[in-house]
Order: C-alpha cells, then structure tokens, then sequence
C-alpha cells in the first residue's frame, strides 16, 4: 500500500537536463493516480509548472479520450475503470478559477496537481496525498519542503535536480535522504571534458 509505508521514502533523483528525470516523476505520479491516491509536482517558478504541464499533456497526448482545457485535462486508460484528472495550480490565475481547483482537489476529483507554493497553501487540502515531486528542490526552504511533507497521507517525497546543492549532498550522507542517479546523457549530447588549469593558463 504505496500510502502505509513503514517509511516514507525521501528521494534524490539527479540526472543531467533531459535526462529523463520528468518521465520517472510522471510514470510514479500515475502508478500513485491508479492506486486510489492523489500526487503532486511543485515547481519553484509559475513558467515552469506551467511547462510541466503542457510537457506532461504532451507526452500523453495519445491516451486522451476526455475534454480538457488550459488548467486540467483527464485520461482514460483502457483497463481501467476510473479516469486519472491532472491539473495546474498557479498563483496568477483568477480567485474563482483557484477556489474551483481547491475544491476539485478536496474532492478528490483531480488525482495530480502541477504547481509553484501555491500548493503547500495552509488553506489548500489535497487530503488523498500520497507521492509528492519537487522539482529543482534546491530552490526550496525547509520549511515550504516540510509543508509538503506534512499535506494529505505522509507522502513520499522525490526531489529533482540537475546541480544538488551541497546540504541536499549532506542528507544522502547522513542518512536523512536517499539517492538515484540517471546516468545516461541526453541524445546528442556532447560528451563532458574536464580540465585542471593553472593560474598561468587561463588566460591563454
């Protein structure tokens, strides 16, 4: 039971831009979906979120079979009996639009949220919570971090990044925070040489 685990996980996932690191989030977020639970992604800027979510629509852009519009669309997968509702929270959008979503996410009526720290909102209640990504972790506080931990079901927690600060480094050492690593470059890539130049040199 992916929300009754004797510990919640708490995961490093680093890998280079383009890696693939937003694929392994999403096919998490839907094993979490289908199961009953709800999921989250909390991006640290509005663009970003935003790029989530029309990157996401994208890449399921084949298994859509429902309406959908600029902040929600839904999927209807062929073995299963209930539809998977993936939505976009953001801090500009109208007072009306935010009050629809909370109460769709209350209800249980959108099953993975995309957003900025508008999610971890005290007043915001995703109660079925059970697996939550942030993306570009470093650029979150402790404490906005420990809000998300504390919303819905106890969630796992996957952090990605592409450059880990040094404290996100420490707590792999200390124990606090395990780690996964996509190792492969992105396609064309070129390949990463490094040099040690002295003083002299740089100039050169």
């Amino acid at each position: 039971d992916i929300a009754k685990p004797n510990q919640p996980m708490s995961r490093l996932l680093q890998g280079e831009v383009g890696s693939g690191k937003t694929v392994v989030a999403l096919a998490s977020l839907l094993l979490t979906a289908v199961n009953g639970y709800q999921g989250a992604i909390m991006a640290p800027t509005e663009v970003l979120a935003e790029q989530h979510f029309i990157n996401i629509r994208g890449l399921l852009g084949g298994t859509l079979n429902s309406s959908h519009n600029d902040y929600k669309f839904t999927l209807n997968f062929a073995d299963l009996e209930n539809p998977v509702t993936i939505g976009l929270l953001l801090g500009n959008f109208t007072q009306k639009r935010k009050n629809t979503i909370a109460k769709e996410l209350a209800d249980c009526q959108i099953d993975i949220i995309i957003g900025t720290h508008a999610i971890i909102q005290p007043s915001l209640a995703i109660p079925n919570l059970a697996f939550a990504v942030t993306d570009e972790q470093h650029r979150f506080g402790v404490l906005q971090r420990t809000a998300l931990r504390e919303k819905g079901k106890g969630p796992h927690i996957l952090a990605m990044s592409a450059t880990p600060i040094p404290r996100s480094l420490g707590l792999t050492v200390y124990g606090d925070l395990d780690i996964s690593t996509i190792r492969q470059l992105p396609p064309g890539r070129l390949p990463i040489k490094t040099k040690y130049v002295k003083p002299e040199q740089r100039n050169a």
